[in-house]
């Protein structure tokens, strides 16, 4: 039988790939059998790709600031060299969080939050469109949110880019899709994550989040890896323009 789910020869991008889910995903699609680069912001990244190379598993790295939109260009010619000048898959997951009250929120926070999780993803999306439409396919996959869903407390312009991110990633669908170009996005749930500390160690918010996940725990890294590989992979050639929940039931309650 066919494996739909084998990426042996595909080449992919993460980005935000350091730690956490993005690195969670970045070791899925390459035990999958992608060349995958990953990119994030810190010298951390080359020791990220140094150990995923010892397990086997072909990852190069590549360090930069996404929240500097004039330099994305030349960060995605970078990826494109280590990736023999193509690419098949771009995982966007990096992204930033701020936390304060509505009425206390910076500009400088929002720009930030903004720049990486929105900007950013729409120059890359657009930068590997262009490679993608000119080979005639490819797969992307955004990372949206639960805040995609609702509003979520102190975190206004985390919710408005990740509210953002789902309908951008039905826009490109829309214009993409019947061009072999699929456009999805993963919503993580409550996730064990750096990002996510503040909320862990709340006692009385992570006793309210438990309470409405009907698995009963937080998320993991590698509560991420299958969805990403099949959603980069020919097994779901006809899915496009969705926005996928991974959370543990957390939706549907």
């Amino acid at each position: 039988m066919t494996n739909f789910f084998d990426l042996t020869g595909k080449r992919a991008l993460v980005t935000g790939g350091t730690r956490g889910l993005g690195r969670g995903m970045a070791e899925g699609l390459a035990q999958a059998g992608a060349k995958v680069v990953i990119l994030g912001s810190s010298g951390a990244v080359y020791k990220t790709a140094e150990e995923l190379r010892a397990g086997g598993l072909d990852v190069s790295a590549v360090q930069g600031d996404l929240s500097c939109r004039d330099g994305i260009p030349a960060l995605f010619d970078q990826v494109l060299e280590l990736l023999g000048g193509g690419i098949d898959i771009l995982l966007n997951d990096a992204g930033v969080q701020r936390r304060n009250h509505c009425e206390d929120f910076t500009l400088e926070d929002w720009d930030l939050v903004l720049g990486v999780n929105l900007d950013a993803v729409f120059v890359l999306c657009q930068l590997a469109g262009r490679k993608m439409l000119a080979q005639g396919s490819g797969k992307i996959i955004n990372m949206a949110s639960m805040l995609s869903f609702f509003g979520g407390f102190t975190v206004p312009a985390y919710a408005a880019s990740k509210g953002a991110v789902a309908q951008l990633t039905k826009a490109l669908s829309n214009e993409w899709s019947g061009k072999n170009i699929q456009v999805n996005a993963i919503a993580p749930g409550y996730m064990s994550t750096e990002m996510n500390t503040a909320l862990i160690n709340d006692n009385g918010r992570n006793t309210e989040i438990l309470a409405r996940i009907p698995a009963g725990r937080w998320g993991t890294p590698d509560d991420m890896k299958g969805l990403a590989v099949f959603l980069a992979s020919p097994a779901s050639n006809y899915i496009t323009g969705a926005v996928i929940p991974v959370d543990g039931g957390y939706l549907a309650k």
